[in-house]
């Protein structure tokens, strides 16, 4: 089909009726609901975000839109969500070298065990909610690519169950945008190498994902080398809220956990499997501007030989585990900038013997209120600088 673009007027228009009509439900609710709505978002409801503004505006080459109970996109007619979707994405150039982009307008179901497939050069705008049900096994993910290149989500908003969110192996060149996932299990986004370990996921990109409810983690990643994130909201997730494995060259902008890992050893923000470890080597690579964690697991957790990572502040406060644990890892740097810990959750630096002993680690710029700073067994070249111990113990080798 041509790639000439399409739809700007229906697309102004369609924005403004949709915002009108927000207007006009707005100005007749009571002044009760009025006030409930804001406070279930300020709370972080389980309500699916409204489509941002901008969802849907500009050029695109396919379109999949739902009138009434019809679903129409290239090809197709019916009442099926996701094979409008396949459709409108399969109607897109063969072959293509360049991004063409598919437009989703609308709100719909799917099954847990079927996936939508973005090939590479697939833009994919979600101006709806995608409702997951029932059950599946494996990989199956509303979005999901393999071996594909040049990928980007700009908008996407879940409920449900799915296995996972989103789910991306051995991929290059992706964009995710804003990912709104308040979900009732399964995993949010992972993005791994595991077709063939030999070859990094490269060059991903992860602008702003608000993520809750899952059963496991909220963002992962395994095997990636190229990694930009601006913020991850993880909240009450089963496991991490971001848990970075195997992973170079990342720089993350803010993890904001409330509620993740709540009785396990995970953490607001993990590092796990080498993460961080470049050859035989742990020169700085991954680059955090800030943790917060509220309650929940652990706050921060580095383990299995990881390292290379430097946390410009943090913000921890009662978790049900270690506030902060350092356990098997190499130079890494928290706090380089500033930070507050309150307990009960204590810090500690600690060692498996199956793994080489913790060392080149830094501690620094801390307050730390009602809690516990460990060292057991005693690492090597452990620096502690510049804290301020409110009500708290220390035992350390150094």
């Amino acid at each position: 089909m041509s790639s000439t673009p399409r739809g700007r007027r229906g697309t102004a228009l369609a924005a403004a009726g949709t915002a009108l009509a927000g207007l006009i439900s707005l100005l007749m609710a009571a002044p009760g609901q009025a006030r409930d709505a804001g406070a279930a978002a300020a709370a972080g409801s389980a309500a699916p975000a409204a489509p941002a503004a901008d969802c849907g505006t500009g050029s695109y080459q396919a379109e999949a839109v739902r009138n009434g109970n019809t679903w129409t996109a290239p090809g197709y007619s019916g009442t099926d969500m996701l094979s409008a979707m396949r459709a409108a994405v399969g109607s897109l150039s063969p072959g293509r070298t360049s991004k063409q982009r598919v437009v989703v307008r609308g709100s719909g179901s799917m099954s847990a065990g079927s996936r939508l497939s973005l090939p590479s050069y697939t833009v994919l705008d979600v101006c709806g909610t995608i409702n997951v049900t029932g059950s599946g096994s494996g990989d199956q993910a509303p979005v999901y690519a393999r071996g594909a290149r040049d990928v980007e989500v700009q908008h996407l908003t879940l409920t449900g169950a799915p296995l996972y969110g989103i789910f991306m192996r051995n991929v290059e060149n992706v964009t995710l945008g804003q990912i709104d996932m308040r979900l009732s299990g399964g995993l949010g986004i992972r993005i791994d190498n595991h077709g063939d370990r030999s070859v990094r996921s490269r060059n991903i990109r992860i602008d702003n994902v608000h993520v809750s409810g899952t059963g496991a983690h909220g963002v992962e990643t395994y095997g990636v080398d190229g990694l930009t994130i601006g913020t991850v909201t993880a909240r009450n997730t089963g496991y991490s809220g971001l848990l970075l494995n195997d992973t170079i060259n990342a720089t993350v902008e803010k993890v904001d956990a409330d509620g993740a890992g709540t009785g396990t050893g995970y953490a607001a923000f993990r590092m796990a499997n080498r993460n961080g470890r470049i050859g035989d080597s742990y020169p700085v690579n991954v680059r955090v501007g800030q943790v917060i964690a509220r309650g929940g697991g652990r706050g921060v957790f580095c383990v299995s030989e990881s390292g290379g990572a430097v946390i410009d502040r943090v913000d921890i406060a009662n978790t049900g585990s270690n506030a902060i644990l350092i356990e098997n890892c190499y130079n890494v740097n928290i706090a380089a900038q500033s930070g507050t810990v309150s307990g009960p959750g204590d810090i500690r630096i600690a060692a498996r013997s199956e793994f080489a002993n913790t060392r080149d680690i830094t501690l620094q710029n801390l307050t730390v209120t009602n809690s516990a700073l460990r060292e057991s067994p005693c690492g090597s070249n452990i620096t502690y600088r510049n804290l301020n111990l409110v009500n708290t113990s220390r035992n350390t080798c150094s």
